[in-house]
């Protein structure tokens, strides 16, 4: 969710975050992003410090009273004291504008590794469809229709990335970074191979998927079934 007054920044955080796989909604002022917030529990909180009503300060301190949500502060406040004011107040991290819209689906992406552990299930088996496709993360195991799938560390990683959250869309991008690492620096096409490969092994019917949808031009998604 992003709380911001200019209209500008609305329009670049939403198109880059959902160019990155992010279901991004947004609140114009204070008053209307806690109530916001409230309604959809968001999974992070993107908030601008300068907002026409309250103080992003203090928008900061009342979510926090009430919740753990991450929330990255993004504002022209540059100076050291505002820095870690809005560090103490609560906020995760903390962005000085003019940004690097690159630079901030990065940081979100970082906060969100570093509060939800990267997203993995915290239940022991996950069950899709009533129960043909599971995966035991306890014992490492994906059965379809009751039988072990036999999977590479790659594409076990990449079917457990897209369950966490199903019905989430998740970038190339994104997925090349759960999946193969920071450190991979080839292309974020290869994770098309995987999900091609992970498909014949898992879909009833590999031609038309059922449960790794593709959604064109941003990436993949784990059917809700």
């Amino acid at each position: 969710m992003v709380i911001d007054d200019e209209p500008s920044v609305q329009d670049v955080v939403r198109a880059y975050l959902e160019k990155d796989g992010f279901t991004v909604r947004v609140a114009g002022n204070g008053a209307e992003g806690l109530a916001l917030a409230e309604r959809v529990r968001p999974a992070l909180i993107v908030l601008d410090l300068m907002l026409p009503d309250v103080s992003g300060e203090e928008i900061c301190a009342e979510i926090r009273g009430r919740s753990d949500v991450p929330i990255l502060m993004l504002t022209a406040k540059a100076g050291e004291d505002d820095r870690v004011e809005g560090l103490l107040s609560g906020a995760d991290d903390y962005l000085v504008k003019p940004f690097s819209p690159r630079e901030l689906v990065a940081r979100v992406r970082a906060v969100l590794r570093r509060t939800q552990g990267g997203e993995v299930p915290l239940v022991p088996v996950l069950s899709f469809d009533q129960g043909r496709l599971e995966i035991d993360t306890e014992k490492y195991l994906v059965l379809r229709d009751g039988k072990p799938v036999d999977l590479t560390p790659n594409e076990y990683g990449l079917l457990t990335a897209l369950a966490a959250y199903p019905g989430r869309v998740y970038s190339r991008f994104e997925l090349v970074d759960r999946v193969l690492g920071d450190d991979y620096d080839g292309s974020e096409r290869t994770i098309d191979v995987h999900v091609k490969n992970l498909r014949k092994k898992i879909e009833p019917d590999p031609a038309s998927p059922r449960y790794v949808e593709t959604v064109i031009g941003v990436g993949y998604r784990l059917a809700k079934l």
